[in-house]
């Protein structure tokens, strides 16, 4: 049976850098690969920087965010960036 990977919501974006929040017990480690799935486009991958409190880490991506918004999913890949 495949391990259930979490799920997060971006709270907040001011560039490249991405602040999201996940369910307690749910939060990706530092250097921890997030994904966004963007439709149309190749997935977002971002990485775990900093945890800030109140389930929310701050990520930066490896690509542009321009299109995304608050509350759009991110998956936790419980890995580092490969």
């Amino acid at each position: 049976m495949a391990e259930q990977k979490a799920m997060g919501k971006i709270t907040e974006i001011k560039g490249p850098v991405i602040d999201a929040r996940f369910e307690k017990g749910s939060m990706p480690k530092v250097n921890d690969a997030l994904r966004i799935e963007r439709e149309g486009e190749k997935d977002l991958v971002l990485e775990v920087a900093q945890h800030l409190g109140d389930d929310v880490v701050r990520a930066i991506a490896m690509d542009s965010t321009d299109g995304l918004s608050r509350g759009t999913q991110v998956l936790n890949t419980g890995e580092p960036i490969t």
